[in-house]
């Protein structure tokens, strides 16, 4: 069972008031989905925080030998900042550490201040993340009672859209932004601006990359198809969605290239940064990812190319 699935995670609600219960980590998910589908090989191209909810992508079988290309994409999220408190995790799960009395705002102050936090900015992470420090996560750090010291990082904010502002002190906010962006940190951030502190208290990721709220399925949906025998239906087929050029292969190249050979192709467009393209079949099926290595600088041109991940089945 080779494909994505795009899961729509459970997280607290919109009229959560408290921490919630049995809300599932990114790593809960892909348990279940691997119990279910009896699969092994299963993998997510990017977590969210237990209280979160949304577009989390699996890779299933095959597939997962993709996940780091399908990492490190935009994301957009609806966010909600209560102010007037602060906890210790910046959202709704964490230990209160400060309460500050909120006087009614006015949506042109507020603007004024989400005017510093878009375009290139340095952001830093909070204490409580699966960040690593001395190859530890700093959170099991931080529960351990260690003091932790986490640089701002760069950060770009590619839209932050004030929604509405709900009486007496909380803030209804769109936010696109890069991957590594935490949408926590900034929530605690707009507090400390307005002087009044604040948290996140509810989150939900409607777009990952190419994938978007409309093609997740939620827990329930994908555990009934499994019961069922029809999980196969809800993956989508390996490359879908994947922002990288692509080359077209004939059978003898792609035969060489799946063999393990450096193959030079006819030159085509490919990402100098990434130095990578995905390799099609003729009929637009993806092949694998390959890695062009040197350019001809002879007549005619041609790109010297080795396949990095390879998907398809080697020739016997």
């Amino acid at each position: 069972m080779d494909g994505l699935l795009v899961i729509d995670k459970p997280g607290l609600a919109e009229d959560d008031t408290g921490p919630g219960s049995d809300l599932p980590t990114s790593h809960d998910v892909v348990q279940r989905v691997r119990r279910w589908s009896r699969q092994r090989r299963i993998g997510h191209t990017g977590t969210l925080d237990p209280m979160a909810s949304g577009v989390l992508v699996l890779c299933l079988g095959q597939t997962t030998r993709l996940v780091e290309y399908y990492q490190g994409h935009d994301k957009v999220y609806t966010a909600r900042v209560t102010l007037g408190t602060n906890t210790d995790t910046y959202d709704a799960l964490g230990q209160v550490t400060e309460t500050q009395p909120v006087e009614a705002l006015a949506a042109d102050a507020v603007e004024a201040v989400l005017a510093g936090f878009r375009g290139e900015i340095l952001q830093r992470p909070p204490v409580y993340s699966a960040l690593k420090q001395g190859g530890e996560s700093l959170h099991r750090k931080a529960r351990r009672g260690e003091e932790v010291t986490v640089e701002a990082r760069p950060a770009t904010v590619h839209r932050l859209e004030l929604l509405s502002i709900a009486e007496p002190n909380q803030l209804w906010l769109r936010v696109a932004c890069s991957a590594g962006f935490y949408v926590r940190s900034l929530a605690f951030d707009i507090g400390a601006a307005l002087g009044t502190g604040g948290h996140l208290s509810y989150l939900r990721r409607e777009v990952a990359g190419s994938f978007s709220v409309d093609q997740a399925h939620t827990l329930a949906a994908v555990e009934d198809a499994a019961q069922m025998g029809t999980l196969d239906s809800l993956l989508l087929a390996p490359g879908i969605g994947l922002d990288l050029p692509d080359v077209r292969l004939d059978p003898e190249s792609a035969r060489r290239l799946g063999m393990g050979q450096r193959v030079w192709l006819p030159d085509f467009v490919f990402d100098t940064a990434t130095g990578v393209v995905q390799a099609l079949d003729d009929r637009g099926q993806l092949l694998g990812i390959v890695r062009v290595l040197e350019a001809s600088t002879e007549s005619g041109g041609g790109l010297l190319c080795k396949a990095e991940k390879w998907l398809a089945s080697q020739p016997n």
